[in-house]
């Protein structure tokens, strides 16, 4: 193991960038908790059919469609910790409305979508400015450790919410989840407040639009930034495809019940977990570039070993498809994040990060929308196949790139 390798997998991470990793757990806990709990109560408490779940989690993920870029504008011009105080502020009241509305029996699935919609834009503003804050706390060798660290405690949330939030609604009713969501978001609201930023020069005051343009534009012509921004809408509308067929398939022709769906669909999670736990380490063995491949050469190898249960129809192939899944795209999340903070100016950060979420959110109908149509016309195993060709075009895309040549850490940019 080099000198480097051993720096990076020893830096200290300092004080300030600890209150945000705590700050980023209780607030990724708070909304898998609110996201978990909302469906479940407008179904056993509303009495809510599908049509009505579809048009809450619709409403849940406009923001990221509506606001990514407006938020990222703010958190180039104000103070990024400012900007996550307010954001994640935003969704502990929406959190303790929703819960006075539950004690005061005035919930409806009207409020709750607004509500859900008010608790969305919080999220958006914490996502946009967290990895834009993230360089000015640590120095540049721990950044694919700090990230890893925040994507852990996103992977921890995604795997342990749902569940605790199904327990806490089943065992003492609505309230609870709510209630402990919303002390998890003013938590995080607590340590944000906490953390000390640095200043930054003042921002620039042209007009909003041309800042936003030029995001966008330096995105689509840096030649890092953009293949790895294709690699992701690639791989949001091939996830989506092969989410929309894969229920049905596994019940009809895996023949899965409910629990055993379950189990499958959980995996994913814990290849979560595992690929942040991972990803230092693969970073300080292997070259940047090839590191930064991980994710789209194992996301290929999931997708591969999905199809394989049209030839060998078991679960347990299919569970070991989602734990792949989750485990190389986090490798993926990880990496490609520290290169964007490496290669980005500190000024253009929040408006990059802003680009990418918009562009990733964005595929995510048009995959599930395509997954719905492939699948009512050819059938769920068609899903899994276009799915595959989809994996593979995302990862020749960053093969083919000039990030495979990539030693180390690009010098970061002024």
């Amino acid at each position: 193991m080099t000198h480097t390798t051993l720096t990076t997998l020893t830096t200290p991470l300092p004080p300030s960038f600890l209150n945000l990793a705590w700050s980023n757990l209780a607030a990724q806990s708070a909304e898998q908790l609110s996201l978990a709990a909302v469906p479940l109560v407008a179904v056993l408490a509303l009495g809510a059919g599908p049509g009505e779940i579809g048009f809450l989690a619709a409403v849940q993920t406009l923001p990221f469609l509506l606001v990514s870029m407006p938020m990222g504008l703010l958190a180039d011009r104000m103070s990024r910790r400012q900007l996550m105080v307010w954001a994640e502020g935003l969704r502990a009241v929406s959190l303790l409305v929703l819960l006075a509305m539950v004690f005061a029996s005035k919930l409806s699935v009207g409020w709750l979508a607004v509500l859900g919609f008010l608790g969305a834009v919080g999220t958006v503003g914490f996502s946009v400015a967290a990895p834009a804050l993230v360089p000015a706390l640590v120095p540049r060798e721990a950044l694919a450790t700090a990230n890893g660290r925040l994507e852990l405690a996103r992977s921890a949330a995604f795997t342990a919410g749902p569940a605790l939030a199904g327990a806490l609604v089943a065992w003492a009713g609505a309230p609870a989840a709510f209630v402990l969501a919303a002390v998890l978001s003013v938590a995080a609201v607590g340590l944000l407040l906490r953390l000390t930023e640095a200043p930054r020069a003042p921002a620039s005051g042209r007009h909003p639009l041309l800042e936003v343009r030029d995001g966008a534009r330096f995105v689509w012509q840096h030649d890092m930034l953009r293949p790895m921004l294709m690699t992701g809408a690639v791989f949001n509308i091939s996830w989506f495809v092969l989410q929309a067929g894969y229920v049905p398939y596994a019940v009809r022709v895996l023949g899965l019940g409910a629990q055993a769906v379950g189990f499958t669909l959980a995996m994913y999670g814990a290849g979560m977990v595992v690929g942040a736990l991972l990803t230092p380490r693969v970073v300080a063995r292997l070259p940047f570039g090839r590191a930064i491949q991980v994710g789209p050469a194992v996301a290929v190898v999931a997708a591969a070993t999905m199809a394989a249960t049209l030839l060998v129809p078991t679960a347990a192939l299919a569970a070991l498809s989602f734990f792949l899944f989750g485990a190389g795209p986090m490798v993926w999340v990880i990496t490609s994040t520290t290169l964007r903070q490496s290669v980005t100016a500190s000024t253009m950060l929040g408006r990059v990060s802003a680009v990418f979420l918009t562009i990733n959110a964005g595929a995510r109908p048009i995959g599930a929308a395509l997954g719905g149509l492939v699948g009512a016309a050819w059938g769920e195993p068609a899903c899994l196949l276009l799915a595959l060709a989809g994996f593979v075009l995302q990862a020749a895309i960053i093969f083919a790139s000039r990030i495979a040549g990539l030693h180390r850490l690009p010098v970061p940019a002024t």
